[in-house]
């Protein structure tokens, strides 16, 4: 997905993890921000190594939220049998 020129994906080696994206501006980064999905259907930025300005932050949570299902769909599609986890 793209976002103002940002881009989220998933580390395919993070599937032990809660469900989460990472942002970054352009090409994947290993200094991406980080935002967790929860199970109440929200989301919390875990941290924002990218320095995502608060404004662009927000648009992107929104996008996330505008996607949440669609992503969580593709997690599972993507990490296949693991068990699906939030952070809350």
């Amino acid at each position: 997905m793209k976002q103002c020129g940002y881009s989220v994906y998933f580390w395919s080696n993070e599937y032990n993890e809660p469900i989460h994206v990472h942002i970054s501006k352009g090409k994947p980064s290993g200094n991406s921000t980080k935002i967790w999905l929860t199970k109440s259907g929200g989301c919390i930025v875990a941290n924002n190594k990218s320095d995502v300005p608060t404004k662009e932050l927000k648009k992107i949570q929104e996008l996330i939220l505008d996607n949440y299902f669609l992503i969580i769909s593709k997690w599972k599609e993507y990490f296949k049998n693991q068990e699906l986890k939030f952070y809350c």
